[in-house]
């Protein structure tokens, strides 16, 4: 069991106030810690997952031709061809018009209506999306066949700007994992020092019970569950702290709709973590207390 059951009268022999000593809020601040890092680092890992399946399979083809018409031609034509072709699951032309509302993003103008940005020889873009896992073979099918329809024209895989942006944010993720392990392992450590510290002080209350023909294991449950109790004061409180930070964050990512930022979220697998790492807390605590009591108390004897 996670709370040693100690009978009422047991109980009395050690203190029993609550958040007197450091070892709550030592906890209390390293699990609002490891839950951050946790929801980070989660959140990351979609992140990378949601990008590695979009960039995928999917590549553009820019056509940089320069009479207008012939360009949009070109465009059309190529992605009739593309549509008609077994690998490819979608082509789509883009609108000229959402190219320039983009492009006016970055010129200060939403619309897109600027007429420096109107003048400027926008190129024709065709977004082609591959089926299957055999990326080369389609890519190779793929430049034949723009060579053909669309001669000069730049076949740009997604992959090749944004994979190194996945592989990124997956390390990230994996240093976010590295520091839930460092301050589980930081967790453990404060409760062993809690353990042999309470052994100490009451060291003189540990000879009378052995005097009285009290057990190691009936010893060591009264110390359990006195630093069971505090990790889990120390653990709600860091939860709560937590959760308030991660309901702060989630409340302006809401408003986050677009880029790479948009992608990152937690899930439900995501969620179901967060919910049992404070539960995981309190039983590493309360096995840790229990292993360190007996050894220590083995050596008293």
């Amino acid at each position: 069991m996670i709370f040693a059951r100690v009978p009422v009268q047991h109980r009395r022999l050690l203190p029993d106030r609550r958040l007197s000593g450091p070892t709550p809020w030592v906890i209390a601040i390293l699990m609002m810690l490891t839950l951050l890092a946790a929801a980070g680092g989660v959140g990351l890992a979609r992140s990378a997952d949601a990008i590695g399946e979009a960039i995928a399979g999917r590549v553009t083809v820019q056509i940089i031709t320069a009479n207008p018409v012939l360009r949009a031609q070109q465009a059309a034509a190529l992605r009739r061809a593309a549509a008609a072709q077994p690998f490819v699951r979608s082509a789509r032309a883009v609108d000229p018009a959402e190219l320039q509302a983009t492009l006016g993003q970055w010129f200060g103008t939403a619309d897109g209506d600027d007429p420096v940005l109107r003048s400027l020889p926008m190129p024709a873009l065709v977004d082609v999306d591959f089926v299957g896992e055999d990326r080369s073979g389609h890519m190779g099918q793929l430049r034949a066949l723009v060579a053909r329809e669309a001669p000069g024209a730049r076949v740009i895989p997604h992959a090749d700007w944004l994979g190194p942006v996945a592989r990124l944010i997956r390390s990230l993720a994996w240093i976010a994992g590295g520091l839930v392990i460092l301050m589980t392992l930081a967790s453990a450590a404060v409760v062993i020092m809690t353990a042999r510290a309470a052994l100490g002080t009451h060291y003189a209350t540990i000879e009378m019970l052995h005097l009285i023909g009290a057990t190691d294991q009936q010893i060591a449950r009264l110390f359990q569950r006195r630093i069971t109790i505090d990790t889990a004061y120390g653990v709600a409180l860091g939860t709560a702290v937590a959760a308030a930070i991660l309901l702060l964050i989630g409340w302006q990512w809401s408003r986050v709709t677009s880029g790479l930022a948009a992608t990152a979220s937690l899930g439900p697998i995501g969620w179901a973590l967060l919910l049992a790492l404070p539960l995981l807390a309190i039983a590493l605590a309360a096995l840790t207390a229990r292993q360190t009591l007996l050894a220590a108390l083995k050596k008293i004897l």
